[in-house]
């Protein structure tokens, strides 16, 4: 399971990073996922592997423009490219009237079915490569983190079984190993789940949404091995704010995420006032820094355009190649 990182800033684009957008890889070697579209998604994505042929669903955790202002474009875009296969867009009610209207209002007409689904509590979405829920937040509007299980794991042949009680190598093996269950020529069902083990657990990762309440995801987190949060500030600049605009900073999510003992965070959707380097104004690094001082995990500040990889071990590095 793959994320590339498509944007990674609140609110509003500055000259190195792009409004809030990720692809998930999973499954495929080039199918993925898109997690919120912010205006200019479609140009980063230009600058990756990614392709709008192969992009199996777009989830939307709330309706805010830099979540969302890249919709229309985007969906015009793959059009234009020959897409004809349907996609699936999950997210809140008001999302469908959002994209039918600037779609509708610029005379543009896609050449694929857009399937509008609507998250809430008991939400679940589900293709061969994973399983996904939602889990609500506390925000201005309603918005959800999404949890994405892998499915259909490798199968291990139980060889030894199967000599034994004579079903002989061939075409049956493989379709067992996919897990299918086969008929023998003699009549015997042989149920694939008798002859196979699955030798490691799935990988799971939660995408959370804007969010100013880092613990309603203590649930969603149990056995992930991932979570992709909000950082909008630090904690002095959150109190100088004020409540109002319901994020969360470094400290709390990571205050959160040492509680639970999560294995690792990524940390993303940074105001525009922090910089990578200069004199004036707060850095990247105070982010970093308050996040390090409360959080014991493998923890990384996302990047536009950089990978992030969970392994099948579950151990999670950033992509250098």
């Amino acid at each position: 399971m793959e994320l590339t990182f498509l944007g990674t800033s609140a609110g509003t684009p500055t000259r190195t990073r792009n409004v809030t957008g990720l692809g998930l890889q999973s499954g495929g070697p080039r199918q993925w996922y898109l997690i919120d579209c912010g205006e200019g998604t479609q140009h980063r994505i230009l600058r990756t592997r990614l392709s709008l042929m192969q992009l199996r669903a777009i989830f939307v955790t709330h309706v805010h423009g830099d979540h969302s202002f890249g919709l229309p474009g985007l969906l015009s875009s793959a059009s234009m490219s020959g897409r004809t296969a349907p996609l699936p867009i999950i997210g809140p009610p008001a999302l469908q009237p959002f994209i039918e209207t600037a779609l509708d209002s610029t005379d543009s007409s896609l050449g694929f079915e857009l399937e509008f689904i609507h998250s809430h509590h008991d939400f679940l979405w589900q293709d061969e490569a994973v399983r996904v829920t939602s889990w609500p937040l506390s925000h201005r509007v309603p918005c959800h983190a999404f949890r994405f299980e892998e499915r259909n794991l490798e199968r291990k042949l139980l060889t030894d079984s199967l000599v034994a009680d004579g079903i002989e190598a061939g075409p049956d093996w493989g379709e067992l190993q996919k897990g299918h269950d086969v008929r023998l020529p003699d009549g015997r069902l042989v149920r694939a789940a008798d002859y196979t083990t699955i030798v490691r657990a799935p990988r799971c990762l939660v995408v959370a949404g804007d969010n100013d309440t880092p613990s309603l995801l203590e649930h969603a987190c149990r056995d992930a091995h991932l979570l992709v949060h909000e950082a909008t500030y630090t904690q002095d600049v959150a109190d100088r704010v004020g409540p109002w605009p319901q994020h969360s900073s470094a400290q709390q999510v990571a205050t959160f995420a040492e509680r639970i003992s999560l294995p690792t965070l990524i940390l993303t959707h940074f105001s525009s006032r922090y910089q990578t380097h200069g004199s004036r104004g707060p850095l990247m690094a105070d982010l970093a820094a308050e996040a390090r001082g409360a959080y014991n995990g493998r923890l990384f500040l996302a990047e536009d355009l950089r990978r992030y990889r969970l392994e099948r071990d579950l151990s999670v590095s950033e992509v250098s190649e």
